[in-house]
């Protein structure tokens, strides 16, 4: 992790690494001479803000790789840039007027996306990105002991890895409580949706929850409220324990977590509604 502000700094993401050796004979040549690097994530930013203020279509090809070490084992995780920039091309569409959308995509621009939407279907990001939030059920896959936290150059950063095995594990549980409590719906289709991806990958991947510069604004939102900082993010614990009341049928527990967890992270919209 870097010790500078990430040049999009109010963006969370959710990263699987896949073993070295769950590559192909090409692709394993290839991330073999590269070595990890803290700045890939800085990099990562740099090349999407170009790409939004230059307004070029993303291109379906090779772009950068995080790297990182573990028990000897190299862990590569793809950064995909163009598979997430037109998923998320086609959720913006989807969700305002079209008479509105040459306003914020120009129609050339809109027209060279969609030419390579089809391939979405078939690319499975290794990725999942929020803004200004991170969503409950990401927390649902992790425990605390997985938790790395600290600072470099004053830059505050937190970050968890678990295996994937264990994620997968803790998302059906998550699942299945939710489902017994209230049935299906959205929040339901979102955990499975969830778990969906993640059963995409190599069995021996690592799951990583990444604050990015969010950390920054949490750490600042709770020191303003009086608390010291990350040290008092319980978020993993507190969606832990809200899923174990929701499982038992307690419904003041699980609603005691919800609310201590959505409560620390509303602190943030008012941070974006700021600026």
């Amino acid at each position: 992790m870097t010790g500078l502000l990430r040049p999009i700094p109010y963006r969370a993401t959710l990263r699987i690494y896949e073993p070295i050796t769950s590559f192909n004979e090409e692709e394993r040549s290839r991330y073999e001479k590269l070595s990890a690097n803290p700045d890939s994530y800085l990099a990562e930013d740099r090349q999407t803000l170009i790409r939004t203020i230059l307004g070029v279509a993303p291109k379906i090809a090779e772009d950068g790789v995080h790297i990182f070490e573990q028990n000897s084992v190299k862990y590569i995780s793809p950064w995909k840039s163009a598979i997430r920039t037109l998923r998320a091309y086609e959720s913006f569409k989807n969700e305002i007027p079209q008479s509105l959308l040459p306003y914020f995509v120009p129609n050339s621009l809109a027209n060279a996306i969609s030419a390579q939407s089809d391939l979405i279907e078939y690319t499975t990001p290794y990725a999942l990105e929020e803004t200004w939030m991170i969503p409950p059920r990401w927390f649902a896959l992790f425990n605390n002991n997985e938790r790395t936290q600290g600072a470099i150059n004053s830059i505050p950063f937190v970050y968890y890895r678990a295996a994937i095995k264990d994620a997968i594990d803790r998302c059906r549980f998550s699942h299945n409580s939710v489902v017994n409590a209230f049935g299906n719906g959205p929040i339901e289709q979102e955990i499975e949706n969830l778990l969906l991806w993640l059963e995409s990958f190599h069995p021996d991947s690592i799951v990583e929850l990444d604050y990015g510069g969010l950390a920054y604004y949490l750490e600042k939102s709770l020191l303003d409220a009086g608390e010291r900082g990350l040290i008092d993010d319980s978020s993993v614990d507190d969606l832990q324990n809200s899923l174990a009341g929701l499982a038992s049928g307690d419904g003041t527990q699980a609603g005691i977590g919800y609310e201590r967890l959505i409560k620390r992270w509303r602190r943030l919209a008012t941070i974006e509604q700021s600026m």
